[in-house]
């Protein structure tokens, strides 16, 4: 089939060799090139069709968005035209990051403007959630991990989305990466002194976003770089639940959406969620990095627990710990005071960096941005580089020592079974090197940082489950379901991975030297050539393209 783009058509549908519009008679190759096949979507400012590029060999398909200012004032028409070349010379210059569309062409015909970008074939996230079901925690972390980045690269462009939801992220078939779409092609903020309010609102009142996705300050047309971390965070509460904002119950008196009724997340990554989600764009997280830079400090949260509210006593001022031991367990000033033990004062500096993300100073410094961004950086080396040797260090008895010097008692198979059994998943940091633990039901489980040499995981279901940088060297994970596992930074150095499901797992960073992937499927998996050079692999491995063969 054919299809008529002229928008007065009263019907569009023609047959595949017809150059004339049967209906309307218009021209159905679009500037000579461009041959529509269906309409993809329509809404207030125009519509988006499926089309080939009749100019390029083998007719490659492209998307081409078609945008008619509901107004037609010449005043109006020429606000429309220098937004509409602005908004493609910005599409154009991040297009170049592989998941984001390119923009091929740009151009106006009949006061109408057209965008022409990249096809991309895939499923949205919406689509996913419908036919699969809701994400776990470790599944939506797996997401931001790849999201964020992108927003990053985005957002130093200068350009706010403002449309980010589940059905503008598709997964693209050929490498299962996310892809952002939709970026619109006037969403820019049109000033009250050039035009009337009826002329306003017909250039910005699609630019508002997606009901519930947009923030407050984007519906009151004021968007900022935060606006888009809110609609992320809308976009997990979907991914997680299933539901829509429209089906989510709100606070009457502050506006903010309940949404923890729903989901079952760790405190630390729900207290992460509530600042993405915060309605107040001054207490939100102000850009990406800040989300990733508060889920990075996840695996240490939980060990930190009882040192964040250690108690403290008057004395010498302290600095060992950037100054931040001035920092009571409620985050206020209080007095220089020493606190009880060095992790102690280093989960202390931890608070303070985060007290410090939301404006506040513990430290007391007033230096410029440099100095801040310097200290930032250097604590957060410290932080991993202190609290990872003392939580990785050897511990009394064979057990796993928690930050505030208790010794955990290896537990034995038979009590890890129970204790998920029992609905309580976490394993942070737990020793369970050497158990037969094979063919056990831990899906879900969180096992991050957990010390798991030589564990007998032989045919278990491990999908959903999370061991990032969990020790797992040697250990025995032959016909394991693996699937959308959380592996990032795991030491797999030895391990026997032959038939096990890996698909769609997060590897990156894992150590791979020496691990068995003989059979093992990898379809969509995180996982580079690099990390792969350096394990076994034969003709029965599926490598993450969804092709058999030797690396």
């Amino acid at each position: 089939m054919s299809y008529c783009l002229n928008p007065a058509c009263p019907n569009p549908d023609n047959l595949l060799d017809t150059e004339l519009c049967q209906a309307c008679g218009s021209n159905l190759l679009l500037r000579d090139r461009y041959q529509g096949i269906r309409e993809l979507g329509r809404g207030g400012f125009g519509a988006t069709f499926l089309a080939k590029d009749e100019s390029l060999p083998g007719s490659p398909y492209c998307v081409i968005k078609q945008l008619r200012p509901a107004a037609s004032s010449p005043h109006v028409l020429q606000m429309a035209r220098d937004l509409f070349r602005r908004e493609a010379k910005t599409l154009g210059k991040i297009g170049n990051h592989p998941q984001v569309p390119r923009l091929l062409d740009y151009f106006e015909a009949n006061q109408e403007f057209y965008l022409v970008q990249e096809y991309i074939s895939g499923s949205t996230l919406q689509q996913e959630v419908k036919k699969n079901g809701p994400f776990s925690e470790v599944g939506v972390k797996q997401f931001l991990s790849e999201v964020l980045p992108m927003m990053q690269y985005i957002h130093s462009n200068q350009v706010i989305h403002r449309d980010i939801k589940p059905a503008n992220l598709i997964r693209r078939t050929q490498d299962k990466k996310l892809v952002l779409i939709d970026f619109g092609a006037v969403k820019d903020k049109v000033t009250p002194t050039r035009a009337n309010a009826s002329e306003q609102t017909a250039l910005t009142a699609y630019a508002i976003g997606t009901p519930g996705y947009a923030p407050p300050e984007q519906m009151a047309m004021r968007p900022v770089y935060a606006s888009d971390i809110y609609a992320l965070g809308v976009t997990c509460v979907y991914l997680l639940t299933g539901k829509s904002p429209k089906d989510m119950s709100y606070n009457p008196n502050t506006g903010e959406m309940m949404w923890e009724e729903h989901v079952h997340v760790s405190d630390h990554f729900s207290s992460v969620m509530q600042k993405m989600l915060e309605v107040s764009v001054r207490h939100r997280y102000q850009n990406a990095g800040e989300v990733l830079r508060a889920l990075d400090l996840e695996p240490y949260m939980e060990s930190l627990a009882q040192s964040m509210v250690t108690p403290v006593k008057p004395t010498r001022e302290d600095n060992t710990a950037g100054n931040s031991g001035n920092l009571n367990s409620n985050g206020n000033n209080g007095g220089r005071m020493m606190h009880s033990s060095p992790t102690a004062r280093m989960a202390a500096a931890i608070r303070a960096r985060q007290a410090k993300a939301t404006g506040m100073d513990s430290a007391g410094m007033t230096g410029g941005s440099a100095r801040r961004g310097v200290t930032r950086t250097t604590l957060t080396t410290m932080e991993r580089s202190r609290i990872s040797a003392r939580l990785s260090g050897p511990s009394t008895g064979g057990g796993d020592s928690n930050s505030a010097g208790n010794t955990k008692p290896k537990p034995s198979a038979e009590e890890v079974v129970l204790t998920y059994g029992k609905g309580k998943r976490d394993f942070t940091f737990h020793d369970l090197s050497t158990l037969h633990l094979a063919k056990a039901n831990l899906s879900g489980a969180n096992f991050h940082q957990a010390r798991l040499r030589k564990v007998n995981l032989q045919g278990a279901n491990l999908f959903n489950t999370d061991f990032g940088r969990a020790g797992l060297t040697q250990a025995n994970l032959k016909n394991a379901n693996l699937a959308r596992a959380y592996l990032s930074h795991a030491d797999l150095q030895n391990t026997d991975l032959r038939g096990a499901d890996l698909s769609y797992a997060y590897l990156s960073n894992a150590n791979l030297r020496g691990a068995n992937l003989c059979g093992a499927d990898l379809t969509g998996a995180k996982i580079t050539d690099a990390q792969l050079s350096q394990a076994r692999t034969n003709w029965a491995t599926i490598h993450p393209s969804g092709k058999r063969g030797i690396w």
